[in-house]
């Protein structure tokens, strides 16, 4: 989800407002996709990179999700939509991290889509967590070198539950993937649009799927 910056500096507004007006467009999407039967939606929250921010950025963003998790939680149930996590959270504020427990437990039983939000999260570091894993289960015995292919690989990865992405939409109109799910995108389409995350809208992610919709994938045959 990028562009809330640029969207900000080119209306004259702090960096706060835009995340406020990607937040709306949080809103919208989540609605939009499980509207369109979606069966999984990862939103790209907050990297390990972005660490590197101000001290106050970050800690907005934080109590920006907070809030978020808090007011949402009704509609999440309401729509019988799940929440799912992935990444590195035991790094995240404890404030943080508490809302996010509470949400999860208050969606577990929904039956329809997952919104999956990745938080502190790097896919290098999910990979090399993964083979750190697979390599200390070796040394215990509970598998065997042999027994390691793509499938065992990927029960290790934080999205062991979910499938693999059909489309990575990209925002803002940047041509790289920054570090997202590098394994599991392996075979995804990709689609790049100059829309700033908080102008993207309905009809933005409906226009990325009729695109979609066109393509012939070949998953590398």
């Amino acid at each position: 989800m990028d562009g809330n910056g640029r969207w900000a500096r080119k209306k004259g507004l702090p960096k706060i407002a835009g995340h406020r007006a990607g937040a709306k467009s949080v809103d919208e999407i989540t609605k939009a996709a499980a509207g369109a039967g979606i069966r999984v939606l990862t939103l790209y929250a907050f990297s390990t990179e972005n660490w590197k921010r101000p001290k106050e950025e970050v800690g907005a963003l934080f109590k920006l999700l907070e809030d978020y998790l808090v007011k949402e939680i009704a509609r999440l149930k309401k729509n019988n939509i799940r929440l799912s996590v992935i990444g590195c959270l035991k790094d995240l504020p404890a404030s943080t991290r508490e809302k996010l427990t509470q949400a999860i437990e208050s969606t577990k039983d929904n039956t329809g889509m997952v919104l999956n939000i990745a938080l502190n999260y790097g896919s290098r570091d999910e990979i090399t967590a993964a083979a750190r894993a697979i390599a200390g289960d070796v040394k215990k015995g509970a598998i065997r070198e042999g027994d390691i292919n793509e499938e065992l690989f990927s029960r290790y990865l934080y999205t062991r539950d979910l499938p693999d992405p059909d489309l990575l939409i990209r925002t803002s109109g940047e041509s790289r993937v920054s570090n997202f799910l590098l394994w599991q995108i392996s075979y995804a389409e990709i689609y790049i649009t100059n829309k700033l995350w908080p102008d993207f809208r309905k009809e933005d992610l409906e226009k990325a799927i009729r695109e979609y919709q066109k393509r012939e994938r070949r998953f590398g045959g």
